[in-house]
């Protein structure tokens, strides 16, 4: 909020330049939110793709999981005044692939009942299929 009123005190002394700068800074501190949302939900999404894939199987929880995170990154990712999305391509698969870490550690935890540490869901899995994967559910 302080940062509006700000923007409103630069714009009335007629400080364009700093107005900009301070809408720059207010874009990008949006973007992160953004992107921290989004990372919340690729983590469940790539969950769910590593248990299929380690388990060689998937269940309806499963399938239900995965479509809603679709759905919400997707609706996190889009501008509410344009066609537009807040991550381009690239920012989106940055954001998704920083989140596998994260799932590859819950899946040692619970996919095939937890027999697996880590490193081995990594030896079972290929990162790059699975974020490749995830980005092809999330643009189809």
């Amino acid at each position: 909020m302080e940062e509006l009123l700000e923007l409103k005190e630069l714009l009335v002394h007629k400080d364009f330049e700093g107005a900009y700068a301070l809408v720059e800074d207010l874009e990008e501190m949006g973007k992160k939110g953004v992107a921290r949302n989004i990372r919340s939900y690729a983590k469940v999404l790539l969950f769910h793709l590593i248990k299929q894939q380690v388990e060689q199987r998937t269940t309806k929880t499963w399938d239900i999981s995965i479509r809603n995170s679709i759905r919400e990154i997707k609706d996190l990712n889009t501008r509410p005044s344009s066609k537009g999305t807040y991550l381009n391509n690239e920012e989106l698969y940055e954001v998704i692939a920083g989140a596998a870490d994260s799932a590859i550690d819950q899946a040692s935890i619970e996919a095939a009942e937890g027999i697996y540490d880590t490193r081995q869901i990594e030896q079972r899995i290929d990162r790059n299929e699975l974020i490749k994967c995830a980005i092809a559910l999330v643009h189809g």
